[in-house]
């Protein structure tokens, strides 16, 4: 198959694409910004999320538009189709299940926000297979545009911690501990966006794209982790950054950053794993009380709906899972064990095997960049899938991740036009070439 002829550069496109990359920016910006809380109003809260995801859903398709009218061909075709196909699978199983949900208008809720998103997702892919494609001169970066999404979004909450402490700060441990986040977001899953960000600027810094900014953004970034006090992000965090170590070619630079992480050891040890006031090394080894809770779910929860669980979202025939032997709770803290108990072992065998291809699409992708890039965000999201919500569990923008992931080793451009394609293209660019 001969790959498709670049599309020449005319000069009005500098400025379209410029005015492009600051789009996806505010875009992605507002559609993460709709997960958030931002009001103790339950009805404000509940408008401002509907009017900001269904908005940004809506904004993405209006941008597809604009580059298939300004020279582009939204023609496309599947590869590694068993990743979505298996995604597709799961949300399809969630959607039956609403016959023997618990709580039919719960599931229903959860299910056509994590649609939403999906369709989101889909076009946001679908602008830069045509960037890359059709306008080959972009400078426009996947990871540069959620990575500055994300710098945005903690720059609110870094500027918060110091002007509304009261607001952005969440007290836990009986007040003996402060963490940011505040009734906006749970300070774990605040942890694991900054880390998502901070992966994403490591992209930048490989290819020297303003590094002095870079570095800065970067920085404030772990500066929010730091504050966000969660344990599971700070892993996530390592992990990335060794797993960068890794991949780096540059002797010095490795050295550099072993040293660095060594110093930083003892006070991630002492500040975030055993915390004052905070349980210290028993709340540790018991995962903040999730383990025995995970216990109790499993052995006491699952039986009574073992193979097709208790409907979309949901862990019991109440809205909380309660057992003698541990807390009660809405949501498991698990995502893997969360699709256990709402959809049963069949489906968490389709989301083992949707996870399984997912992974396998990336590592059969021939861009290194595309390679590195998924692991690098995969890795915080799966870590927090194990103590939160997770890329399976109540709507975030976890999911939302995940799902951008899975649509970027899904879907190419279809390299055969049809003659109407070919016609649009030469209306639009009457230079380009067929093969």
């Amino acid at each position: 198959m001969k790959p498709i002829p670049a599309a020449p550069s005319y000069p009005a496109d500098a400025r379209f694409l410029k005015m492009l990359n600051s789009l996806l920016v505010v875009i992605l910006f507002i559609k993460i910004a709709g997960f958030f809380t931002w009001s103790e109003n339950i009805a404000i809260t509940r408008v401002v999320k509907v009017f900001t995801r269904t908005g940004m859903t809506a904004a993405i398709w209006w941008l597809h538009y604009r580059i298939v009218q300004r020279g582009a061909v939204a023609s496309y075709k599947w590869q590694h189709a068993l990743a979505p196909l298996l995604y597709g699978a799961y949300l399809a199983l969630g959607l039956v299940s609403f016959l023997w949900s618990t709580n039919v208008g719960y599931s229903a809720l959860q299910w056509f926000m994590d649609f939403e998103s999906l369709v989101f997702a889909l076009y946001f892919v679908q602008c830069f297979l045509l960037l890359e494609q059709f306008f080959p001169q972009s400078d426009i970066k996947f990871y540069n545009v959620l990575g500055n999404a994300v710098f945005l979004m903690m720059l609110i909450f870094v500027a918060g911690m110091f002007i509304a402490p009261d607001e952005f700060y969440r007290l836990t441990h009986g007040g003996e501990e402060a963490r940011l986040g505040g009734f906006f977001m749970n300070p774990n899953e605040l942890g694991m966006l900054c880390v998502v960000g901070i992966s994403c600027f490591v992209f930048d810094v490989y290819r020297k794209h303003r590094t002095t900014a870079t570095v800065l953004k970067t920085a404030v970034l772990l500066f929010a982790l730091v504050m966000t006090g969660s344990r599971s992000s700070t892993i996530g965090c390592m992990l990335v950054f060794f797993f960068h170590i890794r991949q780096s070619n540059n002797v010095k630079l490795q050295v550099l950053m072993y040293g660095a992480a060594m110093l930083a050891v003892p006070f991630i040890v002492e500040k975030i794993m055993i915390k004052e006031g905070g349980g210290g090394l028993d709340e540790v080894l018991s995962m903040t009380g999730r383990l025995p809770f995970w216990k109790a779910l499993i052995t006491e929860g699952l039986p009574q709906e073992p193979l097709f669980g208790f409907g979309f979202m949901r862990i019991a025939y109440k809205d909380y899972f309660q057992s003698v032997h541990t807390y009660a709770g809405q949501m498991t803290h698990n995502t893997f064990i969360q699709v256990l108990m709402n959809l049963g072992f069949v489906g968490f065998t389709i989301v083992l095997f949707q996870m399984v291809f997912t992974v396998k699409g990336f590592m059969q992708t021939a861009q290194k960049e595309k390679r590195l890039m998924f692991i690098g965000i995969l890795i915080p999201i799966l870590i927090n899938s194990f103590t939160e919500f997770g890329i399976f569990g109540e709507t975030n923008y976890g999911i939302l991740f995940y799902q951008l992931l899975i649509f970027y080793i899904s879907r190419t451009i279809n390299p055969f036009f049809t003659p109407r394609e070919k016609l649009h293209l030469q209306k639009r660019r009457p230079d380009w070439q067929f093969s």
